[in-house]
């Protein structure tokens, strides 16, 4: 199986899509913010280091963020594939994974990007933060997560394009979850066929 990035704005359903793939194919599934929040938790070495930026209120560089990456995906299974969910974010991070896993005679393998308007995304951030207590997540603070996404994190589409590996799921054309999870099997097993 084909390592997978699972890429698209906030709220696109990145890690519900995710947990499906996983699920379905038998797949490692990292999530870059809960293999960070494991790293603090358990007290690793490389979970120390990270937790010192963030008590100073840095973001972590993109080296260490590689590096815990790295260790958990040496110690998932080997030939299953393993889901990128959350990562990268900016074409360095990009860069830097595609190193990483070239050192260990790995691939990118296949980029799953999930198109969805902004109308909608706004809406399902607005009913998540509802029913998640999130007074955090109101309309102006997922406005700037989507002004930093376009200037960050969306020109990464191209480099995966010009990676030919890019595969594109349109909310507005598959209309339902289900839809959208039939088009993406559906490109999986053609890709791993």
């Amino acid at each position: 199986m084909k390592n997978i990035i699972i890429f698209g704005a906030p709220g696109s359903g990145k890690g519900t899509y995710s947990a499906e793939i996983a699920s379905r194919y038998g797949m490692g599934h990292i999530s870059t913010g809960d293999v960070l929040r494991a790293e603090i938790k358990n007290g690793t070495e490389l979970g120390r280091i990270a937790q010192g930026y963030i008590d100073n209120g840095q973001l972590i560089p993109d080296e260490l963020m590689i590096d815990i990456l790295a260790s958990k995906y040496d110690s998932m299974p080997a030939g299953q594939g393993v889901i990128f969910d959350g990562f990268p974010r900016t074409i360095a991070q990009a860069e830097a994974l595609k190193t990483m896993l070239a050192q260990r005679g790995h691939d990118l393998g296949m980029m799953i990007e999930l198109i969805v308007g902004e109308d909608v995304l706004m809406e399902r951030l607005l009913r998540r933060a509802k029913l998640e207590g999130r007074a955090d997540d109101n309309e102006e603070t997922i406005r700037k997560r989507f002004a930093v996404y376009h200037a960050q994190t969306e020109p990464l589409s191209r480099w995966f394009a010009d990676e030919g590996i890019r595969h594109t799921f349109d909310w507005s054309i598959c209309k339902t979850k289900e839809g959208m999870l039939d088009a993406i099997f559906k490109e999986i097993e053609k890709q791993n066929a």
